[in-house]
């Protein structure tokens, strides 16, 4: 066997390269596993493991060596897959794992391949986005690409795997073909993840509840039910969050999905302890105004070679809480910005006009927005047509003057957003996109989006573009999921893709959103405040705006702005204040569907959001990341509890603190509590 050591260069590591090259071959050798998991017939028709020494095995450490990474590819002549595994420290927390790509024809590119050679890079770059968990991002990390040609096809190919501190990443980059057509016809992925025995898996499909499961029992319940234009297997979407026997928590999701169905996670048909991914062949949802007729599947798509698949991406966190600030790992990862301007793009809070689509209503709902220091305004379905079908998006009913409320908003530093159904914008996107330029419309929110098929996620990237050479921001709703398309176009403010607040979900759901769906990217959650069918307390409706991440939040989602006419609502102060992007964010505390707690800070000011399951609960939170000073703490949390959840008050309060002290949460159950940290005397105006 040999050995290849990628990169040795550290300042600091867990694995000395003594240890490293002994423990990469006692892992080779106790795992015939290791390039073994496939195994070759012998001449009398028996199977025997591959002897690993006869493998070769390459080892890639991240910056600061806190993971390991190895491809192991099979020696020539040997029909097996090349494996991927990774380490931290003395713990496999990826056992070795088959990789490659299934063709057109039935063949599996990558067993039998040959290795023509291999080159590695250091990556130590950061960037500034447009709008963020933080204000910077860093790209440390080390590559590694394999250079292979498949003997039976003549395709070259590359495995290309990155190692970040923050989790790993891995892709195939087809190279090219021995014939003159530049494309090739895949059908699908056979890119495998075995964690260790005993690893939990939360995992979900569509809007429906997280499941907790075992690799082999892995079977999420969809929501809604399916239809007949659905992939029937059992598959979870991703991000797919797995904790393991010793703590770590690992996020499995894709990033840089451009031109390539989206992946979905089923238990493998060839080895029920490994997850194996699988390519989407209907959309992911196709309920909603349709036109007539089925959804035809797609089976094989279509690449132009040289092509690059999405990343592969396990983040990696050795506490539950630690993959929340690791979230930006998705994005970095993705394509840089195609937009050449991005300053006209203007994160921020919504409400939407809600049954009430007259002139008169979108009048006050921007004066709702100006009276609590909102940025948007958005008419919902039913401004036109009656909102799921293929009425024309261009002529509002009768009785809404939207140009009139569109000139009063932007009076007022007020934008406007428009909801327009999949379905017209299949048919009259470029009218769609003159007619509200023409009106001053700030973004669109496309409704009943299909995501899935090759096709399907290249019409979304196609009118995000479009939309975006339009100046117009972008919400998708429906059954999505992130994949940093928000980095390379960052118009594309927020998705859906969640079961949120229109479902009105569990306490529990709710604290386990966090360390699942919203690691992968944002997530249009549409938070509500003092409604009936809550199933939180107030105060914890009030944290979700700092614990999740979406640049376009929408508040108040069920609510017209009488509802508000009467009374102080002085906890309403918090989302007055609270903004959509952040310049530092740290996961203070927390466990998958029990609790958590976020800081995150925008300028001079921090913002604390905690929550809790059913559970009653007291969290001791260190005030470390605040900085020198005193700093003013004003707490909205749950008062005493009550009969029901949702109707348990806010207490707010205020006390002057600073970093060497630390606070005592008291939250009920299903609650939560929000803190706004001011230096005393600043300024208590919302940034706008």
């Amino acid at each position: 066997m040999d050995v290849v050591l990628v990169n040795s260069h550290h300042k600091r590591r867990d694995f000395s390269r003594r240890a490293l090259v002994g423990g990469v071959g006692a892992i080779a050798l106790t795992a015939g596993t290791g390039c073994g998991l496939l195994r070759s017939r012998d001449p009398g028709g028996g199977k025997e493991p591959l002897n690993a020494r006869q493998a070769k095995i390459y080892a890639v450490l991240s910056p600061s060596g806190l993971l390991l990474l190895q491809l192991c590819v099979p020696r020539l002549g040997v029909h097996q897959p090349t494996t991927w595994e990774v380490r931290h420290g003395k713990h496999v927390i990826l056992l070795p794992s088959a990789l490659g790509l299934r063709l057109a024809d039935g063949n599996l590119l990558g067993p039998g391949a040959w290795i023509t050679g291999h080159r590695r890079s250091s990556i130590n770059a950061s960037w500034h986005p447009p709008y963020g968990i933080r204000s910077e991002y860093q790209n440390r990390c080390e590559e590694l690409a394999l250079q292979l040609t498949d003997p039976a096809s003549g395709i070259e190919f590359e495995i290309v795997a990155r190692v970040y501190d923050e989790g790993v990443a891995l892709r195939y980059i087809l190279r090219a073909m021995p014939v003159h057509d530049a494309s090739l016809e895949l059908a699908g992925e056979a890119t495998h993840f075995r964690f260790p025995p005993d690893a939990q898996l939360y995992a979900s499909r569509d809007e429906g509840e997280y499941s907790i499961s075992s690799v082999r029992s892995l079977a999420p319940v969809p929501h809604p039910d399916l239809t007949t234009s659905s992939d029937p297997e059992v598959l979870a979407d991703i991000p797919l969050t797995a904790q393991l026997p010793g703590g770590q928590t690992l996020v499995v999701t894709e990033s840089d999905r451009l031109g390539y169905p989206r992946m979905m996670m089923r238990s493998a048909a060839d080895n029920p302890d490994a997850l194996v991914t699988h390519l989407m062949r209907f959309p992911g949802r196709a309920t909603g105004y349709s036109g007539p007729g089925e959804t035809e599947p797609q089976e094989n798509f279509r690449v132009r070679l040289p092509f690059a698949t999405p990343w592969r991406v396990v983040m990696v966190g050795m506490q539950s809480r630690e993959v929340i600030e690791h979230a930006g790992l998705v994005q970095s990862l993705a394509t840089p910005s195609l937009l050449d301007d991005t300053s006209w793009i203007r994160p921020g809070r919504a409400i939407r006009s809600f049954r009430d689509n007259t002139t008169a209503g979108g009048l006050a709902c921007v004066d709702f927005a100006v009276r609590r220091k909102l940025e948007y305004i958005e008419f919902d379905a039913h401004w036109y047509g009656d909102g799921t079908d293929p009425s024309d998006a261009t002529v509002p009913i009768g009785g809404l003057d939207i140009e009139q409320i569109v000139r009063y908003a932007h009076a007022r530093n007020v934008g406007v957003i428009l909801y327009v159904d999949r379905v017209p914008a299949m048919r009259q996107l470029d009218e769609i996109l003159r007619t509200y330029s023409r009106w001053g419309i700030a973004g669109i929110k496309f409704g009943f989006i299909w995501e899935g098929r090759q096709s399907d996620v290249q019409w979304i990237f196609d009118i995000v573009k479009k939309c975006g050479e339009h100046r117009m921001l972008v919400n998708l709703h429906d059954n999505l999921r992130p994949a940093g398309l928000e980095r390379t176009l960052p118009n594309y403010m927020t998705l859906e893709g969640v079961r949120g607040n229109e479902q009105f979900p569990t306490a529990r759901h709710n604290v386990t959103l966090p360390f699942t769906r919203n690691v992968a990217g944002p997530i249009d959650y549409t938070i509500c405040y003092a409604h009936q069918k809550n199933q939180t307390t107030n105060a914890h409706q009030l944290a979700m705006a700092v614990v999740y991440y979406s640049p376009l939040a929408f508040l108040y989602w069920y609510d017209k702005p009488d509802k508000y006419a009467a009374g102080d609502w002085p906890a309403l102060n918090f989302f007055d204040e609270c903004p959509t992007i952040w310049d530092e964010t740290r996961a203070l505390a927390g466990e998958i569907g029990e609790y958590v707690v976020v800081a995150r800070r925008r300028g001079q000011r921090w913002f604390l959001g905690a929550m809790t399951n059913e559970a009653p609960r007291r969290i001791e939170v260190r005030l470390s990341f605040l900085g020198a000073g005193v700093w003013n703490a004003r707490i909205f949390a749950d008062g005493i509890e009550a009969a029901e959840p949702n109707q348990t008050p806010v207490l707010i309060g205020e006390r002057e603190v600073d970093s060497n002290q630390s606070l005592l949460l008291s939250l009920a159950p299903s609650g939560g509590q929000a803190i706004l940290f001011d230096k005393p005397g600043s300024s208590t105006l919302a940034e706008r």
